[in-house]
Formats: C-alpha cells, structure tokens, sequence
C-alpha cells in the first residue's frame, strides 16, 4: 500500500473534519428547532382533576399567584411565600398590571363560589371582593395592595358541594 503525501493527508483530514462540523451543526439546529415534548399536564404545569361532591379540596391542590399593586417592594414574593408555608401550591409572584386599582385586597377569578377560590378567600380575611378579570399568572391569583398586613391562619379545606374540575399543581419537590 503506498502512502498518500503529507499535502494529501492534510487535505483529507480536513475534508472530514469540516464534514463533520456540518453533520453537527445540522443535527444540532434540528434538536433546537423541535417543540418541547408533550406532558400529561396542561400548559399551567398542572394536572385537571374532577372532583366529586362530598369531596375535600386541600390547599396543596391549590395553586396561588400573588401580584403587587402597591408601592412596597418584593411584596407580592413575600406573601407568596406566607400562602406557601400555609400549604399552598407556587403559582408566580410580579407586579399587577398598571390600571390594577388595589387598596388592600383582592381576587381575579371569574368565580367566586368555585371551591379553590373560598379557600385562598379564607386566608385573607373578610369582604375580599373577587374581580373576574382576565390574567395570565396560574392558579387562584391574589393582587395585593399597600395596605394587606398579612395572610391569616385560614380553612384546612373546604368540602366541594358540586363536582367540578379544578387543576391540581405537582406536588411540592421537598
């Protein structure tokens, strides 16, 4: 077998490099370009689930966003934080929209007899007017003002008097 010259060898080895970094470069912009796979939860990361009448509904089966409408920084995290360490599920926490028109305290939901929204409703004190309000933060979502002090102790949970369908967030990695 005879030996191919230096200049050759070079060439080739190029050559099969360079065909290698497009193979690559093909099959990585592949794997970017595909959409993300499907999972068994809705586009909220939750899971729906009926519930029957007779039923209970937990806080951790509940998930809580909390936006701020006030002035007070980092205010909407830190009673995210305090509805969490009651048991509820981690919605997100940021800055109401700013035409939100908060004092104290409210819900944005488009019911306030659904089960999951009489339980946060429970945590926040009385008269909490219920706003049905388009949103785009998940879960149950409560927008706080300058003047919520705190969130109370609240129910343990509520019994469902009708079937309905809520979405129940994963359960809180520990």
């Amino acid at each position: 077998m005879t030996q191919l010259p230096a200049a050759a060898r070079s060439a080739l080895t190029l050559a099969v490099l360079s065909l290698l970094l497009v193979v690559g470069l093909v099959w990585g912009w592949s794997a970017a370009t595909q959409p993300l796979p499907e999972s068994a939860t809705s586009p909220g990361g939750c899971t729906p689930t009926t519930l029957e009448a007779g039923e209970k509904l937990y806080p951790d089966q509940v998930q809580v966003s909390v936006l701020n409408a006030g002035e007070r920084g980092s205010f909407a995290s830190r009673v995210l934080a305090q509805l969490t360490a009651r048991g509820y599920a981690e919605g997100r926490s940021g800055n109401a929209p700013s035409d939100a028109e908060v004092q104290r305290v409210q819900v944005w939901a488009p019911d306030r007899s659904a089960p999951e929204v009489q339980l946060v409703l429970s945590t926040l004190g009385k008269k909490v007017p219920v706003v049905d309000r388009g949103v785009t933060a998940p879960g149950v979502v409560v927008v706080v003002g300058d003047r919520f002090d705190k969130v109370r102790k609240g129910r343990k949970n509520v019994t469902v008097a009708k079937s309905v369908e809520i979405c129940v967030p994963p359960p809180r990695v520990s």
